[in-house]
Order: C-alpha cells, then structure tokens, then sequence
C-alpha cells in the first residue's frame, strides 16, 4: 500500500479498546494519528494498550471511559480532549449495543430504543459535540455497521434495525456536511472478536470446521483497521456518503448463521 501520514492528526475511535475498534485504531496509530479511544465500566488496561501502541511505533493513545448514550459524558470527553488538541480530526463510531430476542415475545421497545442510542445516534451526536468544542465537524467520519442490515442472523433483530438506521444517518449527514466532512460507513462481515466469541461460542466453530471454513477466512481486526485507515487517507474522498462492504466472499455463502441454526437443531 501506499504510505500513509496521519502525523498531527487526532483520532477518536468510540469502543476503540477492544476488538475491530482497537483493530482500527492500532492501525491509525501505526501511520501517527493521535488515538483517543472510549470505553464503558473500566473495561481497558491503559498500560496494556499503551503498550500495543508502543510496539508499533505508534504515539501513546489517549483512554476515556466514555458512555456514548450519554449526553454528559460526550461533553466532558470533548473537554479533556479540549486540553491537549484543537480538534478532532477523525471520528470512528464503533460501538454497538445488542439485544438479543431469540423469539418474538422477547422483543421490547425499550431494547430497541437502547440500541438506537448506542448504536445509532452517538454518531450524529459526536460530530456536533466537535463541532460544538472545536467549531469545525471531524474531516473523516466512518461509521462501523455489518451486514446484518441485509442479512438474516438469529438474535440479531435490534442490532439490525439500529446499524439501518445508522447507514441512513450517516448518508445524510455527508450530504449536510459537504464541503466540511467525508462521511462513510463500513459494513464488516463476521469478525472473531470477544463479542463474538460470547455470542457464538466454541460450538459455532464446530459449524464453520464442518463447513471447511477456518478462522484464517473471516475477517480480523487488523483487516478491518486496514480498510477504515484507507478511508481516512484522504485518498478515497470522492466516496461521499457511501455503504462500502468488506468480507472475504462470505456473504457468498447461504445465510451461514441459518444454516448454523439448522445444524444446532440436528446435532
């Protein structure tokens, strides 16, 4: 690939200290950004992670605690950020919030509405924080969605309904912000994370050996990261409010996580 330089520049990565989000902000450290990564309920280990920046070269990244449905907590974030850096120059907006109703009773508006909140809305209501902070909107903002907006995946409803809603916010908000913003989303295909491994658990990588499909052929983090440094390069910014998927041809597959569900029931 073409060398990147983000020296100078200040990325912040919500969810970024675990999974595709720490995937994709290792990656922006790698080519200099500064990192600001949020997370929830003392989840993160600031000298572990600051160590993974530091093996790669990468400046030492700023670690928040930060709940994104939380309006007070967006603005204190903006202020420390406010103390160190005159803005914020990349915005990845990762985090996501899953309920999980295996069946329709099980559904209930107010599962629906948190998603929405984490999931969703903290995208809108981050570029205006940094406008608000810094008078001027992050120059790359990339929204992390799945194809789960289009796929069927069992207990995946309200997740599903909120990362649609999240496309169609982020496709609007490039158009009211041409001119000032490049704004994307990347739809990820199953990526081997801790989420996932609480999801799914080990039984679905019996499924997937069954299958002939190894962990080598899913996505990982750093793919991801890979990917979501490419939109923020600057080289990419005539893609205006844009759905960009990427996946390693599994969506070639026949509905994998049906399939799964048909094989649990068989066993």
């Amino acid at each position: 690939m073409i060398e990147i330089d983000l020296s100078g520049r200040v990325a912040l990565i919500t969810g970024g200290t675990r999974g595709i989000g720490l995937g994709i902000a290792l990656k922006l450290g790698e080519a200099g950004a500064r990192c600001v990564l949020t997370h929830r309920w003392g989840s993160a280990d600031p000298d572990e992670l600051a160590g993974l920046f530091e093996d790669r070269g990468a400046p030492r990244p700023l670690i928040e605690m930060a709940d994104v449905s939380r309006s007070e907590d967006t603005e204190a974030l903006m202020a420390r950020i406010k103390e160190d850096h005159d803005g914020v120059d990349i915005l990845i907006h990762n985090v996501a919030f899953a309920a999980r109703p295996k069946e329709l009773k099980e559904y209930r508006k107010r599962s629906l509405i948190r998603s929405l909140e984490y999931s969703a809305w903290p995208l809108v209501d981050y570029v205006e924080a940094a406008r608000g902070s810094f008078g001027r909107p992050p120059g790359h903002v990339v929204a992390i969605s799945s194809d789960g907006a289009d796929r069927s995946y069992p207990g995946y409803d309200f997740v599903a309904a909120s990362k649609s809603v999240l496309e169609v916010l982020a496709r609007y908000l490039g158009g009211h912000l041409a001119g000032e913003s490049v704004v994307n989303v990347v739809r990820f295909g199953m990526v081997p994370t801790e989420s996932f491994e609480a999801m799914f658990g080990e039984e679905f990588w019996e499924f997937l050996a069954a299958q002939g499909i190894e962990a080598a052929d899913l996505l990982s983090p750093e793919e991801c990261g890979n990917a979501v440094l490419a939109l923020c390069s600057g080289l990419m910014d005539a893609m205006q409010s844009e759905v960009i998927t990427v996946d390693k041809a599994m969506a070639f597959e026949d509905n994998l996580m049906r399939r799964y569900e048909r094989w649990r029931q068989c066993r």
